[in-house]
């Protein structure tokens, strides 16, 4: 991760959890905000690539339903816009 370690373990990976708005459900994400930065890093430009990756890295930390992945991937999308404005 870029300047932060990864979690030891699942405890602490729990930790890092922020909520958001995942088709009107609000859900937590472990390591959204580490994620978020590692895709910046990635300097990728096409909105469907960060959104890829962004959930391909989501999964690694947190259940993603294979039905709810469409939802998810806009969400992601959302928080990592929010994030790159501020």
């Amino acid at each position: 991760m870029t300047g932060k370690e990864k979690p030891c373990c699942a405890a602490e990976a729990l930790r890092r959890i922020r909520q958001v708005d995942v088709g009107g459900i609000r859900v937590g994400l472990a390591m959204l905000d580490d994620i978020i930065d590692e895709v910046q890093g990635l300097r990728l430009t096409a909105k469907d690539s960060i959104a890829e990756e962004l959930l391909k890295r989501v999964k690694v930390y947190n259940y993603v339903p294979k039905a709810a992945e469409a939802a998810y991937r806009s969400a992601l999308l959302r928080e990592y816009e929010k994030k790159v404005k501020s």
